[in-house]
This record gives structure tokens, C-alpha cells and sequence, in this order.
């Protein structure tokens, strides 16, 4: 079903289109319809009522105006031939962690279970060139936090990414993957068993309409889903700029934990995890990761000894597992299943 239980397809309908308009995000959204009622009011507000509002323009307005519901239709009618759905920030299954970070999405299109999205999750990043050190890494830990029942998040590019989702499967456990596409398109292409394998047993997350095709503004939003929805963070091999290490930079800004896999001295994709450790001194990651969860300078769980080993990464992943238990609310309709604390035996990382 596409459209939520209780939702009106008309107004979702509405809601679509306006959310397609260029430079209408999830904020200007919520001020359309607090100032006209319902999307659907939106769309046929008088021009000089649109532009008249907190930060819209009359070019602003003009573009609200020219939007048609039939384009928010063809969205729910694509969506319906794929099995998949959209969430609207109201829905009882649209993710909380998400509705805290700055510039939240004004929507999620889902394939696959949606209830995995309400249950405590942790993120998984790395590089694509990856070393087989790194592989192995990513494959335990992985398959550690997905066994003890936590939900693993990762990008679904080719790599440390798709390693960790299949290996979070492979485990029996759960896995959640935020594209930088749309629905329909297979990015990267070797992927196409593991997108497969995600719907079925997991889920598929994007905030791009079905059939847009991945472009570079997307990825960096994509990468702010993924530590959005996570509550940590792990970093496994990442060079200088990669987007392993902006997904850790938006961790920070959202005041969640990051914590880094130390690699071979000799491995070029491993100087973005090193750095982030040598940073962390006194406990702190200072330099570019200048932003700390807990207001203060750096970041209080990616440096120091803590997280240059195995036995730090693992004491970490089990404090915001147990966070997390803590602070989740049962949720209507969401299938759940029990999270465990995480086996130090998970962790083993290779020598």
C-alpha cells in the first residue's frame, strides 16, 4: 500500500507534489500547510497568499502554484506497482531520530519493512576500495550488532557498505539501506541480488521520487539519513574526503556517537579512520571533527584509546544498544523484535 492507513490519497497526492517543487523542503512544507490547512490548499492558494508567507518569494509561489496533483499521483501510482510506500513526518512509522537532526527529510520512500526504521539501529560506513582487512572487519561487526537485534544502516554502494548489509542478512538479522536514487534504478549496478535481498528481508530508503537517477547533490543527503537514523556511527577505511567521513561529520552535527576502526599504517583507505583517532586526544576528536555530541570541542566517542580497539568499539555499540532499549516507544502495527546486548566475541576484529 502506498499511502499510510487513514490517509487520504488525495492529500498525500498533494503532499508529493509539493515536496518535488525545487527549494520546498520539509520547513516551508510545514508552513504551506499550517497557513492553508492541507497540501491540497496549498497547491490552489491564491499566488499573493503564497508569496506573502515567512520565507517565500513570489517565484517561490509561482512554482507552488504551477504544481499539479496528478504529478504527486503518478509518484503514489509507481509506488504501487513496486510494493513500496511513503512516510509523511506525522506517520506512526516514520523514524523519531530523524525528525531531531538539522534539515530533516519532508518524506521517506520505503521498500521493504517499515518497522525496522522505528528500532535501534546502528550505522556502518566505509570505503569502496576497501582492503580485505577492512572487509573482514565490517563482515564481524556487521554480523555482530545485526545478531544481537540491532538494525544495521549503511549506503548500499558497492564496498564496505554493501558488505555490511549482506552480512547483517547472511547473520539473520536486519538491515536498512538509504540510496542517493530513486526506486526502479539499480546504483550500483553489481548490487542488483543485494537490492533484491534488501526488500525482501530488509529495507530500501530514499527521500528521491521512483526512477530519478542518482546525481552528486544526492549522495551527501543521503549520507545524513544514515547517521540519522543510527545512533552510532562506525567508520571502517576511509580516505581524506570520502563520504564515509562526511556521513561522520553529519553524525556529529546531529549529536550522535562516531566511532572509528583503526587500519594498516600502510593502507591508503585507512588515513580517514587513523586521522580520526590520532585526533582524539584526552578522549576528544579535535581538527575537522571539531563538533562534539555533548557540546563540548570534539567528539566525545571517536578518540582516544576508546576507539582505536575492538574491546572500546564493542563497550560502545552495547552502551547505545542499551540507550536505545531504553528510550524506544512501541509503535502501533511495527513488528519488533528483542535487542540483546552485543558478544565481545562479535568484535574479534582480524589481526
Amino acid at each position: 500500500m502506498a499511502v499510510a492507513p487513514g490517509r487520504s490519497r488525495d492529500e498525500v497526492a498533494a503532499y508529493l507534489t509539493l515536496a518535488q517543487v525545487p527549494g520546498i523542503g520539509a520547513a516551508r512544507l510545514r508552513t504551506l500547510i499550517a497557513a492553508f490547512g492541507s497540501a491540497a490548499g496549498a497547491l490552489h492558494a491564491p499566488h499573493g497568499a503564497i508569496a506573502a508567507l515567512p520565507g517565500f518569494s513570489r517565484a517561490a509561489a509561482t512554482a507552488v502554484r504551477a504544481g499539479s496533483p496528478r504529478a504527486g499521483h503518478e509518484i503514489l501510482d509507481e509506488l504501487g506497482r513496486l510494493g513500496a510506500c511513503v512516510l509523511l513526518p506525522d506517520d506512526p512509522v516514520f523514524p523519531p531520530l530523524l525528525s531531531e537532526v538539522p534539515d530533516p527529510p519532508a518524506l521517506l520512500f520505503v521498500w521493504g519493512d517499515a518497522a525496522l526504521l522505528t528500532r535501534p539501529a546502528a550505522g556502518i560506513v566505509g570505503s569502496r576500495d576497501h582492503s580485505p582487512y577492512g572487509a573482514e572487519a565490517a563482515r564481524l561487526l556487521a554480523a555482530g550488532v545485526a545478531g544481537a537485534g540491532v538494525v544495521v544502516v549503511s549506503g548500499m554502494a558497492r564496498g564496505i557498505d554493501a558488505i555490511a548489509h549482506a552480512a547483517a542478512l547472511d547473520s539473520g538479522g536486519a538491515s536498512v539501506g538509504i540510496l542517493g536514487n530513486g526506486f526502479g534504478i539499480i546504483y550500483p549496478a553489481v548490487n542488483r541480488v543485494l537490492y533484491e535481498r534488501m526488500v525482501a528481508r530488509g529495507c530500501l530508503v530514499t527521500e528521491l521520487p521512483p526512477g530519478e537517477r542518482p546525481h552528486a547533490g544526492a549522495f551527501p543527503k543521503r549520507n545524513r539519513l544514515i547517521s540519522g537514523l543510527a545512533g552510532v556511527t562506525v567508520v571502517i577505511e576511509a580516505a581524506p574526503g570520502s563520504g564515509a567521513l562526511i556521513t561522520a561529520d553529519c553524525a556529529l552535527d546531529q549529536g550522535r556517537a562516531v566511532l572509528a576502526v583503526p587500519g594498516p599504517i600502510t593502507s591508503p583507505t585507512s588515513l580517514g579512520c587513523n586521522k580520526l583517532i590520532q585526533q582524539g586526544a584526552g578522549g576528544h576528536c579535535r581538527g575537522r571533527y571539531g563538533r562534539g555530541a555533548d557540546g563540548a570541542d570534539g567528539a566525545r566517542d571517536a578518540g582516544g584509546g576508546e576507539a582505536a580497539t575492538r574491546d572500546g568499539v564493542w563497550a560502545r555499540l552495547n552502551a547505545e544498544v542499551r540507550t536505545r532499549n531504553a528510550e524506544r516507544k512501541s509503535v502501533r502495527g511495527c513488528r519488533e523484535r528483542p535487542s540483546a546486548a552485543v558478544p565481545r566475541s562479535a568484535f574479534q576484529l582480524p589481526s
